[in-house]
């Protein structure tokens, strides 16, 4: 989580027309006091009862533990990109990360 929030501006266009929605099995308050502590500039959702997990086949096969996966989701729903795992310690991951968010933020003509 710390390299997400390092990398936010860049990886997540600073949160422009992107979201990012870290799930966890973890209960809800030590999720906030983590993300707190830890200046995570993101949302965190609670899953304690795996029902979100074991949609997207994030429970390992140990009891109580779920694997690190991470999705791109559309704006129309539909999962764009997946990483399960996802590897966290692989700098490349990052940058195909940043490259399925890129494909569906529109170019910004603007210049901001």
């Amino acid at each position: 989580m710390n390299a997400y929030r390092d990398q936010y501006a860049q990886l997540f266009k600073n949160g422009r027309n992107v979201v990012l929605i870290a799930i966890s099995a973890d209960p809800d308050t030590a999720l906030y006091t983590w993300a707190r502590d830890a200046e995570f500039p993101f949302l965190f959702a609670s899953d304690t009862g795996t029902v979100i997990g074991k949609m997207y086949g994030a429970l390992a096969s140990r009891a109580g533990m779920t694997n690190r996966n991470l999705f791109v989701v559309g704006p129309d729903g539909k999962i764009t990109y997946r990483a399960t795992p996802f590897r966290e310690i692989d700098p490349t991951a990052y940058t195909e990360l940043s490259t399925a968010i890129g494909k569906l933020i529109p170019a910004d003509t603007t210049g901001h």
